[in-house]
């Protein structure tokens, strides 16, 4: 019976589970057996690191992941399918709504402060909620971060964002914000290092499962995903020494 509870837990830590939708992070949830990206918004990666209030090292992706979850709650979703991704075909674009909320999941996020304005995408569409979450410091304005575009990218030197962030501290923040050893998310056991050599291909870099021959030597992976399928939405590549019956982690 612990045994089972243990593996219920991991596989809601690395999506959680609503009414009609699975939420894989923080800007994207599973409906009807499609995969959306919420259109015009930018979420926190499930593994990505923020600072709180409090100068404290806060797991904003996953609150992100939640956040969106609990908007989510008992209610069916229901997306406007606006295309397939120009990005990662394998996933479409989505306005997504649940009933009887005053707005889209996707202005509700950017509102809350749990995702920002992402342009050319949103054409200006949030631009004044994501002000609005800014000025009142709610969701991740309230702490210190990088933008998930600055964090996918590996751009340790990006903009520091949010109301705690302290120019006297940014050797400090931008460790806690790009650890060398990133924990890795409950369930979430793919390892993927950022790779100048990929991106020859246009890849980012290169992710290893654990059936790879190179996944014990890589000690200190710079993301962590829970899929394949998560790992190349956002541009990394399956290492060459996989085999072929290891696409799936172990």
């Amino acid at each position: 019976m612990r045994l089972l509870i243990l593996i219920l837990a991991i596989f809601a830590a690395s999506r959680c589970l609503a009414a009609g939708a699975t939420v894989r992070d923080g800007g994207t949830v599973d409906v009807a057996g499609v995969t959306y990206r919420l259109d015009g918004i930018d979420a926190p990666e499930l593994d990505q690191m923020c600072i709180d209030d409090h100068a404290d090292p806060w797991a904003c992706g996953v609150d992100a992941r939640d956040q969106l979850s609990s908007l989510i709650g008992a209610h069916e979703v229901h997306c406007e399918d606006l295309g397939i991704g120009t990005t990662y075909r394998k996933r479409h674009i989505g306005i997504c709504t649940v009933e009887g909320a005053p707005a889209s999941l996707n202005q509700l996020l950017v509102r809350q402060g749990f995702a920002l304005n992402f342009e050319p995408y949103a054409r200006g569409r949030f631009r004044d909620d994501e002000a609005g979450a800014k000025d009142d410091r709610r969701g991740l304005w309230k702490g210190c971060f990088v933008s998930p575009q600055e964090f996918r990218w590996g751009r340790k030197d990006g903009a520091l964002l949010g109301g705690s962030c302290r120019t006297d501290k940014d050797r400090e923040i931008r460790s806690v914000l790009f650890p060398d050893e990133p924990a890795m998310p409950p369930g979430c056991s793919i390892k993927a290092k950022f790779a100048l050599r990929a991106r020859v291909t246009g890849k980012v870099g290169v992710y290893h499962l654990q059936g790879c021959r190179s996944y014990p030597a890589l000690t200190r992976p710079d993301r962590w995903f829970c899929s394949a399928d998560d790992a190349e939405a956002e541009g990394f590549r399956r290492a060459y020494n996989c085999r072929a019956d290891s696409r799936k982690p172990l």
